[in-house]
């Protein structure tokens, strides 16, 4: 278990979830048996993002039944960027994991990230291989190449959702994505905070049940148009970058 040596971790694992009665109760469970490892201090939040399917009925019931879990519901629906800055905001914790509610990602992975925190105030996983069928793959690829030259991110996987925030990020900046963008905007205005971001590669598995909403066209566009908006709004800040403050305590 790769976990930094003395100090606390307080830690909030929290995940998005539409539509996804068939993974929520797999992913919750493991983030509290891998959370339970690896922190001092654990919350994790499932954030139900106006499902209409049973997973709320189920994230309700595992609140009642594990003491380290919470949910909270989005009524009516805000979308993927909507659901995650509920996470972010709602996160009690000094650390804040996020992944995704479709099992794609292993949160069993998770203790890989902490020893970067010595040397990162940010860790950013990225898929070593992605394994979303090949038209997903190429507009994730368009996608990227044009975030990391508008917004100048050398991220290798700007949307893999496998990241650890510390906490008070989310107390500085202000989240507006409410689509697909809201991993560019976190990670564009940490950086022009002066948060420094680490990386490292993490494993990405087939979706196995439920439906991905990712590649809807109404999506895509408005990500596109989102896209601009922020673009507009980072270049047009009058504020200036600042060091960041590590949050605290710090693992070590």
């Amino acid at each position: 278990m790769s976990r930094p040596p003395r100090s606390p971790l307080s830690l909030t694992i929290t995940f998005p979830c539409y539509n996804e009665e068939a993974n929520v109760e797999r992913v919750t469970r493991s983030a509290v048996e891998v959370g339970r490892r690896i922190a001092d201090d654990l919350e994790v939040l499932i954030v139900n993002d106006g499902s209409r399917d049973r997973t709320g009925e189920i994230a309700d019931r595992l609140a009642a039944e594990i003491p380290e879990v919470r949910v909270v519901h989005n009524s009516p629906n805000r979308g993927y960027g909507g659901a995650l800055s509920r996470g972010f905001r709602e996160a009690t914790r000094t650390w804040v994991f996020y992944t995704d509610g479709d099992g794609q990602f292993d949160i069993g992975e998770l203790p890989r990230l902490l020893p970067l925190l010595e040397r990162y105030d940010i860790v950013s996983g990225y898929r070593r291989q992605r394994r979303d069928p090949w038209i997903r793959r190429l507009n994730a690829w368009a996608w990227g190449k044009l975030v990391r030259v508008l917004f100048g991110l050398r991220i290798r996987d700007i949307d893999g959702a496998f990241k650890i925030y510390p906490r008070s990020l989310f107390d500085r900046i202000e989240m507006k994505s409410t689509g697909a963008l809201i991993d560019t905007e976190v990670l564009s205005r940490a950086q022009r905070l002066g948060y420094s971001i680490g990386q490292i590669d993490v494993s990405h598995y087939p979706r196995t049940a439920g439906q991905q909403t990712g590649a809807r066209l109404s999506v895509i566009v408005r990500a596109f148009r989102e896209l601009l908006a922020l673009r507009r709004d980072i270049r047009g800040s009058a504020s200036k970058p600042v060091a960041a403050a590590r949050a605290t305590p710090k693992p070590l």
